[in-house]
């Protein structure tokens, strides 16, 4: 998914990203700002999650959210 498209949705996105991932912050969510690989660092510090596995999740997750 193109990068500006998901910073553009990213106020409406923030919310399920939050219910997907409780344990992000809203400060965390306010620091991502709609950036994917900022979302996958984010996942790798929260859940001790490798860089492939989180971008997996994240991929997975933009698919069914930001169509």
């Amino acid at each position: 998914m193109n990068s500006d498209i998901i910073e553009g949705k990213w106020k409406q996105l923030s919310g399920a990203a939050q219910e997907q991932w409780g344990k992000l912050t809203n400060d965390d969510l306010d620091q991502i700002d709609g950036k994917a690989d900022q979302l996958v660092g984010k996942l790798q510090e929260r859940y001790g999650k490798s860089r492939e596995e989180a971008e997996r999740e994240v991929n997975a997750w933009l698919d069914r959210h930001a169509a």
